[in-house]
């Protein structure tokens, strides 16, 4: 079934990415991991200035749940707006790019637009296939459920759309907002995805987290989350597959549909829980020279099953489209892509 406008709803941080090759020594003055996501501290603010001046950098259109949505318009290319995204962002040049490039990419972007903070910037520091990120937030940390979501206009959107998609790192903005999105697709058995995002959500938010998490029909992740996920929750365990069973049996409010769990592993298999089995399910081999930057990998993944997903394909096939689409990804710079995809 081909998909229709407005079916696919995603709501995060709408960032602007500075990436930028950095060195080993600007790495460790502001104490980051060679890969890695936080939120960016007190002690960071120096960084955002010091990248452009002293490395070649590139602006990209960024934040995670707006990727995958890009990304997921890119599967699908026809109708236009099959992708739905809300966030907020200022009133300024940033901004200005941010509407551009959602619109380039033909998703129907709603931001709200305040002008107490400036848009929110996101510095993916890349060293060899490593990428560690510092998400300034400021605007995108200013998203009002009552200023926006509950709009008609804006409400009528969500209304709209067959499957949700939000990651982890908006719990940490706007808990109630991601609540009402997730009660309404419950109450209507809409499929509502989340996605663990970063180590710190599953250990600093978890209490927002787990608040969500009885109505997520399709929860994603990577390995290192789903091993800071485990930890925890207390799950006693490191095997991944132990975890994604365990994170399926978790207490859900919509009884008609059993949640799935989809673990990434980098170059290792994808690993899914679905109905009484987990499977492996290798990812598409590729020449470590032809990886340009692993930066938008996940969220690439992420757009490529649910792509699939609201044309109503079953998600062994959904999880071949998100392998597609991480390898195409990671030969391009940031999470950008060719004019048209070769798939299927």
């Amino acid at each position: 079934m081909p998909a229709s406008q407005n079916t696919l709803f995603g709501m995060g941080n709408p960032l602007l990415d500075i990436s930028a090759v950095v060195d080993k020594d600007f790495l460790e003055k502001y104490g980051l991991k060679p890969n890695d996501q936080i939120l960016a501290e007190d002690k960071h603010k120096a960084m955002f200035e010091e990248i452009v001046k002293k490395f070649k950098v590139e602006y990209h259109a960024g934040g995670s749940t707006q990727n995958t949505v890009k990304v997921a318009q890119w599967m699908i290319q026809r109708p236009h707006k099959v992708a739905t995204f809300f966030g907020c962002i200022g009133q300024d040049k940033f901004g200005e790019i941010l509407k551009q490039k959602a619109e380039e990419a033909h998703v129907d972007a709603h931001y709200y637009q305040q002008d107490e903070e400036p848009t929110g910037t996101c510095a993916a520091c890349i060293t060899g296939d490593n990428r560690s990120l510092v998400a300034n937030l400021a605007a995108a940390n200013c998203y009002k459920k009552d200023k926006h979501l509950d709009l008609e206009e804006n409400w009528k959107l969500v209304e709209k759309a067959k499957v949700y998609y939000i990651a982890g790192f908006f719990l940490t903005v706007s808990l109630e907002s991601i609540l009402k999105v997730a009660k309404h697709a419950s109450e209507n058995n809409k499929i509502f995805s989340l996605n663990l995002s970063a180590p710190f959500i599953c250990q600093f938010f978890k209490d927002n987290l787990m608040q969500v998490m009885p109505y997520v029909d399709i929860l994603f992740g990577n390995e290192t989350e789903a091993a800071m996920f485990a930890q925890e929750q207390e799950m006693e365990t490191k095997d991944i597959e132990e975890i994604v069973k365990k994170a399926q049996n978790l207490p859900k409010v919509n009884k008609k549909r059993q949640r799935v769990v989809v673990i990434t592993q980098g170059k290792e298999g994808t690993v899914m829980a679905k109905g009484d089995k987990v499977q492996i399910f290798p990812v598409l081999e590729i020449d470590q020279s032809k990886i340009v930057d692993t930066n938008g990998a996940g969220d690439a993944f992420v757009g490529g099953f649910l792509s699939e997903l609201v044309q109503e394909k079953p998600e062994e096939e959904c999880i071949a489209a998100g392998h597609y689409a991480a390898n195409v990804i990671i030969r391009h710079a940031g999470c950008t892509f060719p004019e048209k995809p070769a798939y299927p």
